[in-house]
């Protein structure tokens, strides 16, 4: 017998028919002898529903009533998988956050998670029951209920399988795992059957959707294994965890993509030591997130520093720029739009010198223009334009040996 976490993202449970489903997976991972809790999102779209419904009623209500109204969506999904769980012949029983005991820090909107009292999932799940849990929710030391911002049901399901020590982590969802793309801009992408933490958190982090990069990083810092795995078939999916074989010896092991980049250039006069930090905490401070950053200063060329930020963060940034321009010291900026980011991500990338040149020289071949680079130990990224994105994929895709040829 084995403890297992289930967690149901919105899409897996967004009608009566798709949380059958679910009920269904729950039930013969019950008969084959496991001990379940389930976490659960709200269905469909309803979070973003409330958020709309909040704004007709007060545009400007404040973080404790959204959390109020937000919070019940998951509490909706909640109750009608325990009714669907029994009736299919199992006893089952539904839990806010706080009833299942995560408490978080006193952080309307965007929590994090502090402890999670498991003894009443733990009480529930001996007993031959299943406890199924709202995710994204918890309650503060005020006893004020918090929610836990963009991923916290998956952040919830990690949460609990660690206070559980469950064996695994099962996050169900609209695709039947991890692949090395998205694989409706490339077909023939392949499915991978295991992936690092590290790979899976570049991953995330550079855009994929699959999972959210908080929820990676607490079960790499609790050594939880996770497993993404489709709920609409079956399916083994993708498994989450520190050490795994390589496949095929793959030095590349995804590559990830995000449109609508916006690369910003700050041009000064004269060259001024204090330039980048200003910025960048200015920025910062109205919570512009600045992605590439690439410094000029040499004899002969204007000084100047690029970044590179997503399109819908462009606006706050030039207000940012314009507002504090005397502060920062700058004579002028200018902008590009109609920019992607392209990342090719493999931990094999570390013992492997090279892998860059071969990057940068498919792109040549494919006569795609880089306009920005970043690095680290498992990962490559270059800025180009959006047009050139779906060539720049494929191109590397097929290079680096991910077709499944």
């Amino acid at each position: 017998m084995e403890r297992i976490v289930m967690k149901f993202g919105g899409t897996s449970v967004a009608n009566p028919e798709r949380i059958a489903r679910a009920a269904k997976l729950v039930v013969n991972e019950v008969n084959r002898g496991n001990e379940v809790a389930v976490i659960v999102s709200a269905m469909g779209k309803t979070t973003d529903d409330l958020v709309k419904l909040a704004a007709e009623i007060n545009p400007k209500a404040n973080r404790r009533e959204l959390d109020m109204l937000l919070s019940t969506g998951e509490q909706v999904t909640a109750s009608l998988l325990a009714m669907a769980i029994a009736s299919q012949g199992l006893e089952a029983r539904s839990y806010t956050g706080w009833q299942a005991g995560v408490t978080t820090e006193a952080v309307h909107g965007n929590a994090r998670i502090d402890h999670v009292h498991a003894d009443k999932i733990v009480s529930t799940i001996e007993s031959g029951a299943v406890a199924v849990i709202t995710g994204f929710q918890g309650i503060d030391h005020h006893g004020e209920l918090t929610t836990l911002g963009r991923g916290g049901s998956d952040t919830s399901a990690v949460a609990i399988a660690i206070a559980l020590d469950a064996a695994i982590c099962d996050i169900y969802t609209d695709v039947e795992g991890v692949f090395t793309t998205d694989p409706r801009l490339i077909p023939q992408a392949t499915k991978l059957e295991e992936i690092s933490y590290d790979e899976m958190l570049e991953i995330a982090n550079l855009g994929a959707g699959v999972l959210h990069p908080r929820a990676v990083e607490f079960a790499k810092n609790h050594q939880m294994p996770l497993r993404v795995r489709p709920a609409h078939i079956d399916g083994d999916g993708t498994v989450i965890k520190e050490e795994i074989d390589l496949e095929n010896n793959l030095i590349v092991r995804g590559i990830a993509f995000e449109r609508e980049i916006v690369r910003i250039t700050v041009m000064y006069d004269i060259p001024y030591n204090g330039s980048l930090a200003n910025i960048f905490t200015a920025l910062a401070k109205h919570h512009v997130n600045v992605d590439i950053i690439v410094q000029t200063i040499m004899e002969g060329v204007q000084p100047s520093v690029s970044f590179s930020i997503k399109k819908e963060d462009f606006a706050e940034a030039i207000n940012v720029l314009e507002t504090e321009k005397e502060v920062l010291g700058y004579s002028r900026a200018d902008f590009e739009v109609g920019l992607a980011k392209v990342s090719i991500v493999g931990s094999g990338m570390v013992s492997n010198p090279g892998v860059a040149a071969q990057m940068f020289d498919t792109l040549r071949n494919a006569s795609v223009p880089v306009k920005m680079v970043s690095t680290s130990e498992i990962k490559v990224s270059v800025v180009i334009p959006e047009s050139d994105m779906e060539n720049a994929v494929a191109s590397l895709h097929e290079q680096f040996g991910l077709d499944g040829k």
